[in-house]
């Protein structure tokens, strides 16, 4: 139950402040979860089972109490926030059907061949590495194909056991799991490292873990982006709320069900920071949710609608999801500054 919960006032995990605007407040928030099971009752057939709703209307976060935006670097972020241990409990006892899983992996594989290929490419070379959140293993069996050798780590115990069956070598636990035992040539975090309860930690420690000159890569859902379209929800003009209704909901943003929301700018100036040199940032679109419980028309929809946004939101401030890739540079020694890199990024 949500109210047996603990809760702490949060703070901008990038620049430590408190400031910050309120941007949706819990009353807002249950009115687009609303919007959400609309949406998707339109487009599941009705013999959906349940089990099948995973991570499309059913997440593992309970929704926001109230989300926020930093005055000074943009960050979205819920305020207050569940604390580090009821976050790491909600992951790691999160049970999921096995068909589900297997139904996850599939949907989403031929998705991650294009991360896996953007990888390997600002790589340079084959290599290792590593995967926080390594979840159904799509990721792993993509990262194989174009030649990167590929670990899982994730919390959920369970959900590690499915990905092993599919022959990957998968970790219990966190990144400190793994520190002390291996070197990598890369170390990415899809879809995980907005959720992470300490994602400077998380980053430190990925320093940590990343040969020199290895490359870190991650993906996060645009907190700018979802503050811009959501204006438009309550729109009384169809042609704003209907368009933004889709864009929000096709990439699991409508209740925002994510524990940060970087922009570009953010997160490079959190990554400088933490001994990173920002490479690039891309634009895209979260991966494909129809599967063969969606109604055919809404598959070609969901098709069409994120062809689309991949044209005209190349830069990634204006896509709904972007990926950073970031090079491991030597700590800064005392004196030096702590400006973060590319700064200005959009």
């Amino acid at each position: 139950m949500r109210g047996s919960r603990a809760y702490e006032p949060a703070r901008c995990v990038v620049c430590g402040h408190a400031d910050a605007d309120l941007v949706a407040d819990s009353d807002e928030i249950r009115a687009e979860r609303e919007m959400l099971w609309e949406y998707h009752g339109a487009r599941l057939r009705a013999d959906t089972p349940p089990k099948r709703l995973v991570d499309r209307l059913a997440f593992s976060e309970p929704p926001p109490l109230a989300l926020v935006r930093c005055r000074d670097c943009g960050l979205l972020y819920r305020n207050p926030v569940e604390r580090a241990h009821e976050l790491t409990e909600i992951y790691s006892r999160e049970t999921i059907d096995a068909g589900a899983l297997a139904a996850l992996h599939d949907t989403q594989r031929d998705a991650m061949v294009r991360q896996a290929r953007r990888l390997r490419h600002t790589l340079g070379r084959n290599g290792t590495g590593l995967e926080v959140g390594s979840y159904v293993g799509a990721f792993l069996a993509a990262a194989r194909d174009v030649g990167l050798q590929m670990d899982g780590v994730d919390v959920n115990p369970a959900v590690n056991a499915f990905t092993r069956s599919r022959g990957f070598a998968v970790h219990d636990g966190d990144l400190t799991i793994v520190e002390g035992h291996a070197r990598f040539d890369v170390v990415a975090i899809w879809n995980t490292f907005d959720q992470l309860p300490a994602p400077r930690a998380a980053l430190a420690a990925a320093h940590r873990l990343l040969r020199p000159d290895g490359v870190l890569a991650l993906r996060v859902p645009n907190g700018g982006f979802y503050v811009r379209v959501r204006r438009s929800l309550g729109s009384p003009m169809p042609m704003l709320s209907g368009p933004a209704r889709v864009l929000l909901a096709l990439n699991n943003l409508l209740g925002f069900p994510y524990r940060f929301g970087f922009t570009p700018d953010s997160l490079s100036r959190l990554l400088g920071a933490q001994g990173f040199a920002v490479e690039r940032a891309i634009g895209d679109v979260l991966v494909p949710l129809g599967d063969e419980w969606t109604r055919p028309w809404a598959r070609r929809e969901e098709s069409v609608v994120k062809a689309a946004i991949r044209l005209v939101a190349r830069r990634a401030g204006w896509a709904p999801w972007f990926e950073m890739y970031a090079r491991h540079r030597p700590a800064p020694t005392p004196g030096e500054t702590d400006e973060p890199a590319g700064r200005g990024l959009t």
